[in-house]
């Protein structure tokens, strides 16, 4: 038996490997940027909705439970509540969608530093996706694609 005979065996379990990552490969990015969009919105239109529900319990968490150095506790509610109202609607469009995510990749980093820095294996799911829409942006299936090609198409 020939030396490439008796190597062909082992080299299966290689080649299964490479057709399969080349599987993983045709998973297109605006797939992956839709997902981590809708679930970086969940998130936090959820928390808005419950700071929403009873603003005096929520002014009460600012000024007694979640210490923000540097912003008065109502201020600090009043910009958090807006953010988390007004970020989702644009990750799940896909509008400012780089610019989304930094502000709420912001907002997360003052919470695990300041308020909740043992929730950093939440924390740290959120910043990867937010880090991917922020490096990659929103991807084909958002408004921010469609603008970019309306824009391009007006500069010819």
């Amino acid at each position: 038996m020939s030396d490439v005979a008796v190597q062909r065996p082992a080299m299966l379990p290689v080649r299964m490997l490479n057709k399969l990552t080349e599987c993983f490969e045709l998973v297109p990015y605006w797939l992956v940027a839709l997902t981590a969009r809708v679930a970086l919105a969940q998130v936090f239109w959820s928390s808005a909705q419950t700071h929403l529900a009873n603003w005096d319990t929520t002014l009460y968490m600012f000024a007694n439970n979640y210490q923000v150095p540097l912003l008065p506790p109502a201020f600090s509610a009043y910009l958090s509540v807006t953010m988390e109202v007004a970020m989702p609607p644009l990750l799940l469009l896909g509008l400012a969608t780089r610019y989304a995510a930094l502000a709420l990749l912001g907002m997360t980093a003052v919470i695990e530093i300041f308020v909740y820095p043992q929730a950093w294996p939440t924390h740290i799911q959120w910043a990867a996706m937010m880090l991917v829409l922020i490096s990659q942006g929103g991807g084909a299936f958002s408004v921010d694609a469609l603008l970019k090609r309306f824009m391009g198409r007006g500069r010819k």
